[in-house]
């Protein structure tokens, strides 16, 4: 864990639960993409920069989610680096605790605000293509969170959390998603995408993503249907949502209701705007129910 993969010339990830995208931006100045899930992981990464001589200029993040800032704060009070996430991501890494907040839909309780729902903040700027090394291209992934976003460079694409690994949909099943109709736009043009090799944070960098891009479209659709089936007569979301756990053989404990759940009402809202399901109430009850077709 925490090993140094070299790809290219200039372009790298270092090998954690979340991976890292280091790229050389000068002869001894790097840039990071994400920072890991936690302050020990920021140390980590001085470690390597420090075995390198490389000094850390800047990091981008790819979206706000505490895995994935949670060196932040660290690396920046040591190194005095920059740090850049975009629009809604730059707010949620300014103040985290928005973070399990949302995700709870209320003020959350001691059980979800840990690390690896509420990263400790850090001094966010907005990132924009003018703060961008040269050669970066900045790559809109959206449906994971909200402004989530990728990188180009050196001909290696950096796919942050746009997709799940095989072995990580057939284990959880139902993967976090914010934005399921811009969930699928992503994944479908990632799919056409052509690079050198692709990095995605939570599989394994391959050079060809278009299988895996389909396995996790595929896997969208397979829920949504059996949503969609379960509501065959109506039902309240608790039990929409147990309904999905005992079916998928999945452990339900307060971080797995919060994800899981903000992901089912995800999908509850893409399933009723576009029609495929109504929402009724019944003794002071929000109940969902599947449109007769």
């Amino acid at each position: 864990m925490y090993e140094l993969i070299q790809l290219t010339d200039k372009c790298y990830y270092i090998q954690s639960p979340a991976k890292i995208g280091l790229v050389k931006i000068g002869k001894d100045e790097v840039c990071l993409i994400d920072s890991g899930n936690d302050k020990e992981a920021g140390r980590k990464v001085r470690q390597i920069l420090d075995a390198n001589s490389w000094k850390l200029k800047a990091i981008y993040n790819t979206h706000s989610n505490a895995d994935h800032i949670g060196g932040n704060r660290y690396l920046q009070n040591q190194t005095g680096c920059k740090i850049y996430a975009k629009g809604i991501e730059c707010d949620f890494t300014r103040h985290t605790i928005l973070e399990p907040s949302f995700l709870y839909g209320g003020y959350p309780c001691k059980d979800l605000r840990h690390k690896f729902l509420l990263a400790q903040e850090s001094n966010a700027e907005e990132l924009t293509e003018d703060v961008l090394p040269d050669g970066f291209e900045m790559i809109d992934l959206k449906g994971h969170f909200f402004d989530m976003v990728g990188f180009r460079t050196d001909d290696v694409v950096y796919l942050a959390d746009c997709l799940s690994s095989r072995e990580t949909l057939d284990k959880y099943c139902i993967s976090f998603i914010y934005d399921v109709a811009e969930y699928i736009r992503t994944l479908e043009g990632v799919k056409t995408m052509e690079a050198r090799i692709f990095v995605p944070a939570h599989a394994e960098a391959t050079e060809n993503i278009g299988r895996l891009a389909q396995y996790n479209i595929d896997k969208v659709y397979e829920i949504a249907e059996k949503i969609t089936d379960i509501c065959i007569e109506p039902i309240c979301f608790e039990n929409i949502l147990q309904r999905l756990f005992n079916d998928y053989g999945l452990a339900m404990n307060f971080e797995q209701y919060a994800l899981a759940g903000s992901t089912v009402r995800s999908y509850l809202s893409w399933l009723k705007d576009k029609g495929s399901i109504d929402v009724i109430f019944e003794d002071n009850m929000l109940l969902w129910r599947k449109r007769a077709s």
